[in-house]
């Protein structure tokens, strides 16, 4: 794939991606807080887990934002590599942050 075409794609699906990664935050945060559920609720080593994986999260929606963002900020070439490793970082960010965050809530109290 040249290297037009692959700037083209990341731009077409990261919109979709954005989307997907915020709704998903969105759902999951929103039926947490719904049940009564607190990061405040979390001590010690959990909290910190909580924070550094939300904070992943929130990273990896900006790159995953800016890797599907329709403006290059330099050519065509550079802007390839770029978006190429924003949106490979964001979605590992993704993965880790999501998974960190849900497991200091699994280790939280049960409510």
């Amino acid at each position: 794939m040249s290297a037009e075409q692959n700037v083209q794609r990341i731009m077409r699906t990261g919109t979709v991606w954005f989307a997907a990664a915020v709704g998903s935050v969105a759902v999951v945060l929103g039926l947490l807080l719904s049940s009564g559920w607190r990061p405040a609720a979390l001590t010690g080593g959990v909290k910190l887990l909580w924070w550094v994986g939300s904070s992943l999260v929130t990273v990896s929606i900006g790159l995953i934002g800016w890797s599907g963002c329709p403006i290059l900020e330099v050519d065509v070439p550079t802007a390839d590599k770029n978006k190429t490793r924003t949106m490979q970082l964001g979605t590992m960010l993704f993965i880790v942050g999501s998974a960190a965050a849900l497991f200091a809530v699994l280790l939280g109290p049960a409510g």
